[in-house]
């Protein structure tokens, strides 16, 4: 948490802007003068380090284009961010700003069109090479403070030292200290001790000038500056219609939006009987086969950042066909579309997760209830670490290397459930990078808890199984919505 000053003051502020340092950031805030008067100050830090040409205006290329140049990216974000911050027209507005930020506040101060719209009473630059820049308004106190050890305030050409007084209207303070390394002796904390310890005339000065902005700060709002509007997040796949859905664990939005997950999907071949006896009495079936075997699907994911919070889970399902058509060989191409047009799916024999947020609206919004239990995920290129357990033990370890992988989309899923004598179709749509595994060397072994999870996986034959294939994604993003009634029984 950031430890911002509640109280205008020239060392208050330039402990602001070391405090919001380097991010990318500008503070402005709004002060309560002594006379009650509301004024604003706008604190803007240094060069951003990184990339010379970033996303941030703060960067090499924004700080050399301030310094030279009457307008730049820094000081045009600075006006959206201002204009933001709900400053009214007319009112009366302070900048301060340190190294390429005094440079981009001094541009500020110097546009007619800026200064039409507020008052720019002062401008304090630190560090700042800001000789050959000029207010608009004649009436703007100026304050430059440079080291003359310090090397950046010389990048104009001019400089700390100079033997021309370029503005005589301004109060300039041109000093040094013992500090001879650069760039020690920039840094905004080296700038604000010497003028806390070392230059008590020039801080009463600057203090006694910034006296309409001495008094408590009533809002204080930090900016993050871009060259360009970023996209918003997930755009465009996340940014849909939205809805909230009462349920008995509480108000959900709906779709559920992942914006940052990872999951992986084996495929396992296990006895047709055996899945036959699972899928008796849901009105599907006869599952998917392979050589004679049924299709299974154990898909387990991590989802880091969700609008229902964040939460893994581990699901079982048998797979199955069109459950208005006969079985056909067609099913193969059909497992592959996207969620909205794919007619077959994975019926949902059991699933874990490790929050009650999601076990509770499940039921209603999904047509299953999920168990609790504590889960443990982890996923990389190469293997794979999955682990849950229950109040009676441990359930399952799935695990091991993955083996040779090959590009491959991230899939959608189709589900399919049974929820008061209803089938409910659900569809999680997937947007990501993927990798196929088809030679994976990972095994899923059972453990002794009594759960209903361990008794499906053991009567499907999955007890120390190797899967056929796996389907992995790192970093995805998904769109889960409400699951649709789609057969009355």
């Amino acid at each position: 948490m950031w430890d911002i000053r509640s109280h205008g003051s020239l060392l208050g502020f330039l402990r602001n802007i070391g405090v919001v340092g380097t991010t990318g950031r500008v503070l402005i805030q709004t002060v309560t003068g002594p006379d009650g008067v509301e004024r604003h100050v706008v604190q803007v830090p240094g060069m951003r380090p990184g990339r010379p040409d970033n996303d941030s205006p703060q960067d090499l290329l924004g700080a050399f284009s301030s310094a030279v140049l009457d307008s730049g990216p820094y000081s045009r974000a600075l006006v959206k961010a201002i204009d933001d911050a709900g400053i009214p027209q007319g009112a009366e507005v302070a900048l301060i700003g340190h190294s390429a930020g005094g440079a981009a506040i001094m541009n500020l101060a110097q546009d007619p069109a800026f200064c039409a719209r507020y008052a720019v009473t002062h401008a304090v630059a630190i560090g700042s090479p800001v000789d050959f820049k000029r207010p608009a308004d004649p009436r703007t106190w100026v304050a430059s403070v440079t080291n003359q050890h310090d090397i950046i305030p010389t990048l104009d050409g001019q400089g700390a030292g100079g033997c021309f007084d370029l503005h005589p209207g301004w109060y300039v303070v041109d000093y040094s200290d013992a500090t001879h390394l650069f760039p020690i002796c920039h840094s905004i904390e080296h700038y604000t001790a010497n003028i806390a310890n070392d230059l008590p005339e020039a801080r009463d000065r600057i203090d006694d000038a910034l006296t309409p902005y001495r008094g408590p700060v009533t809002r204080s709002r930090a900016y993050l500056l871009f060259d360009h509007v970023p996209h918003p997040e997930g755009f465009p796949f996340l940014t849909v219609p939205t809805y909230r859905a009462a349920t008995p664990g509480g108000a959900l939005e709906l779709p559920v939006r992942c914006e940052d997950g990872a999951a992986l999907t084996a495929y396992f071949a296990v006895d047709a009987r055996a899945a036959a006896a699972l899928l008796e009495g849901t009105g599907l079936g006869p599952a998917v086969q392979v050589a004679g075997r049924a299709l299974v699907a154990v898909h387990a994911s991590s989802n880091r950042r969700t609008s229902l919070g964040a939460y893994r889970e581990v699901a079982l399902g048998i797979v199955v066909h069109d459950p208005w058509r006969p079985p056909s060989p067609r099913v193969w191409p059909d497992l592959v579309r996207s969620a909205r047009h794919r007619r077959s799916g994975i019926w949902l024999a059991g699933s874990l997760v490790d929050t009650e947020a999601v076990s509770s609206v499940s039921p209603e919004v999904w047509g299953y209830e999920p168990s609790l239990a504590r889960l443990d995920f982890e996923l990389t290129a190469r293997s794979l670490r999955v682990a849950a357990s229950g109040p009676d033990g441990r359930i399952l370890t799935f695990g091991g290397r993955l083996g040779p992988g090959i590009p491959a989309g991230a899939p959608d899923l189709v589900g399919y459930s049974r929820h008061d004598g209803a089938t409910l179709r659900s569809c999680v749509e997937t947007r990501g990078r993927g990798r196929a595994h088809p030679a994976p060397r990972v095994r899923l072994v059972t453990g002794p808890a009594d759960h209903p999870m361990v008794r499906h996986l053991r009567a499907l034959g999955l007890d120390g199984a190797r899967p056929l294939l796996c389907l992995s994604t790192l970093a995805h993003q998904t769109l889960r919505g409400a699951a649709v009634p789609v057969r009355v029984t």
